[in-house]
Formats: structure tokens, sequence, C-alpha cells
């Protein structure tokens, strides 16, 4: 027998002891592992939810005050636009009513800072000599 051989027989044979405890450290690291990719993705989910609640809060309120402004609603095109954003978990910044189009801005708070969206309601900007079918750069 050589001596590579007869030193893994007396491995087999004492059982390894240097492995001793191996999988304990493996499921802290795994562990460990799993914590920071959460912490990671935290804020991103945060602030990703967020806006999608500060996108439909604008969306809506600018939507009810410009049914407010065309005279489908009754009340005051911006009082109910901040109505309906609070009712959404967002408060209103900016509202300003140009006839029947309004252009409102939402803000929803979260622990990584507030997220503001803009939202615009009413008909189609007049567009000199567009093709149809070919949407007209808005200014929100």
């Amino acid at each position: 027998m050589s001596v590579k051989w007869r030193c893994l027989v007396l491995r087999a044979k004492n059982g390894i002891q240097e492995e001793t405890g191996a999988g304990s450290v493996l499921a802290a690291g795994v562990l460990g592992a799993l914590v920071t990719v959460l912490l990671a993705t935290l804020p991103v989910v945060t602030l990703f939810a967020a806006h999608q609640r500060a996108a439909n809060a604008a969306d809506a309120a600018a939507l009810a005050a410009a049914d407010t402004a065309s005279g489908r609603l009754p009340g005051f095109a911006c009082e109910t636009a901040r109505m309906v954003a609070a009712r959404n978990a967002a408060s209103l910044g900016t509202c300003s009513v140009e006839g029947v189009t309004v252009l409102v801005d939402a803000t929803v708070d979260t622990a990584f800072g507030a997220i503001t969206v803009a939202a615009r309601a009413g008909p189609p900007p007049e567009a000199s000599g567009a093709v149809v079918g070919v949407p007209v750069a808005a200014t929100y």
C-alpha cells in the first residue's frame, strides 16, 4: 500500500474530523446571503409600490377634477381632486384648471422619501397639422 492510500483508509476508519460543523457554517452563510438580498431589494420594492400608488391617486384625482370642471359633477375641481387624492392615501400638490383640462400632482410619503407623480385629464391637446394616430407631445 502506498502512503496516500494508507492515509485515505485511516481517515475512513477514524471519520473525517476536520469537517465537523460545516453544515452549520453553510446554513449561516446562506441565511446571511438571504438577509442581504432582502435588505438590498426592500427599498426598491417600497419605492416602486409608492410610485404606483401615487400614479393611481394622481390619475383618479385628475379624472375626478376634469369631470367637475366639465360640469358632470357638482363642486370645485381642485377641491374634488384633493378629496380623491386623500382617499387614495396621497396628498395633492398642485392643481391647475384650464377650461376643462386639469393638471395635478399627487405625492405619497415613504420611509425612503416622497414620490410625486403628475397627471393630466381632459380633452386631447389641439394639434395643428398632426398626423392622425400619431401621439402629440403634451406637457404634464
